[in-house]
């Protein structure tokens, strides 16, 4: 079975769907996306994810391509033609097709949409968790905007490149001050000898992920003791556990930062409990 696109308001075959060669996110990088889990053919937290999509577009001042309730039948539609039962759905909105020039198009012109599903191997997700996944850092060299989930993502390319060529999985952001901000593609936590879950607060130094949203209320109604605060590396060399968090890992234990374990060296108990308790708690539509 061939895989299917949505572009511009029809399903393609994945090999034929296109878009136009001036495509501001082609040429500018001028757009916005957004990834959801996709669990037994169902969406997961797909109303927070709207949300955020609609946030980002209102940051670019980028205009929706159809109503949320419009976009929620296009992501189904996909899923159901792709036979996704556990993977995920990519969603895209550029700010459209123009003759090239930095400034914003006319009036006219209207924003690109491209939507694509793909089934994910979660026997490996699964293998990968009871592994634990090792972590390296890097120098945060992106711009200040990262709250907005934009498709210019070259500084996160390189990194998740630095992790591969030393054998990591993830990359971990560090400010000017040696504080983590997050990952390259996910939230990062620690868990300190105390027992408190700490990640960076979620203001315009991170992005405020869907995933990481829905830990924060895991850790709430569990009574688990937590803080929203940045954390230096040397910190986390001292962490009893590590973590990252996103829609396509979920809660991804952390065993070495840049080849030093953390805590034991093997997944912590606390990752995997909340990783096992995170789908009680989110929403599944």
């Amino acid at each position: 079975m061939w895989r299917t696109a949505y572009v511009n308001g029809r399903y393609l075959r994945h090999d034929d769907a296109k878009v136009h060669v001036e495509d501001r996110g082609y040429q500018f990088a001028d757009g916005v996306y957004e990834v959801c889990e996709v669990r037994g053919g169902h969406l997961i937290d797909e109303r927070r994810h709207l949300g955020r999509l609609q946030r980002s577009l209102d940051e670019l001042r980028i205009s929706p391509p159809m109503s949320q309730p419009a976009l929620g039948v296009v992501l189904r539609e996909t899923i159901r033609r792709n036979r996704v039962r556990n993977g995920i759905v990519y969603l895209q909105v550029t700010r459209g097709a123009a003759p090239r020039d930095f400034a914003f198009p006319p009036v006219p012109t209207r924003p690109s949409i491209v939507v694509t599903a793909r089934s994910l191997d979660r026997a490996a997700s699964e293998a990968a968790a009871a592994a634990g996944i090792a972590v390296v850092t890097l120098p945060d060299n992106r711009w200040e905007r990262v709250d907005i989930k934009s498709v210019s993502l070259l500084p996160n390319v390189l990194a998740k490149q630095a992790a591969r060529d030393r054998g990591a999985r993830e990359a971990w952001f560090v400010a000017e001050d040696g504080k983590v901000t997050e990952g390259a593609s996910s939230n990062a936590w620690i868990v300190t000898h105390e027992g408190k879950v700490v990640t960076a607060p979620a203001e315009r130094g991170i992005l405020r992920g869907i995933t990481r949203t829905v830990l924060l209320e895991v850790l709430r109604k569990q009574g688990l003791a937590f803080d929203e605060r940045p954390f230096a590396v040397e910190e986390a060399y001292a962490a009893r556990e590590a973590f990252v968090t996103a829609a396509s890992q979920i809660v991804m234990p952390v065993v070495r930062l840049n080849d030093r374990p953390i805590g034991d060296g093997v997944p912590g108990p606390l990752a995997l409990a909340l990783r096992n308790a995170f789908h009680d708690h989110a929403e599944i539509t």
